[in-house]
């Protein structure tokens, strides 16, 4: 089995990894809806691909609706956690109050 002759420096790991950067992906536009596009992909927004309907897009916008429809208004789902709150609320408990002589008590420590 081969076995490697040198040591491979830093410096020559470095220039070799050079060439491994990806490059940044440029986005076309859809020529329906002139929304951006990943190169060979179906838009997101419409669902054509090269002059084609290639997803039923109509389908999605249909459940989309009828998710929508079937929530709760967000006001209604506010007020019992609100309520819930108040209950949950105690009094502040009263806090011992700290007596004036207290570093004194302490006898053997070397505080000055």
């Amino acid at each position: 089995m081969g076995l490697p002759g040198h040591r491979r420096t830093s410096s020559h790991k470095r220039r070799r990894a050079s060439h491994f950067a990806l490059d940044k992906s440029v986005p076309g536009v859809c020529d329906k809806c002139k929304q951006p596009v990943q190169q060979h992909h179906a838009c997101k927004n419409c669902g054509f691909y090269r002059g084609r309907a290639v997803v039923d897009k109509t389908r999605d916008t249909v459940r989309l609706a009828k998710r929508i429809a079937s929530k709760r208004p967000v006001a209604a789902k506010a007020a019992p956690k609100a309520e819930k709150a108040e209950k949950a609320a105690k009094p502040a408990k009263a806090t011992k109050v700290a007596k004036a002589d207290d570093h004194e008590d302490h006898t053997g420590h070397d505080h000055a």
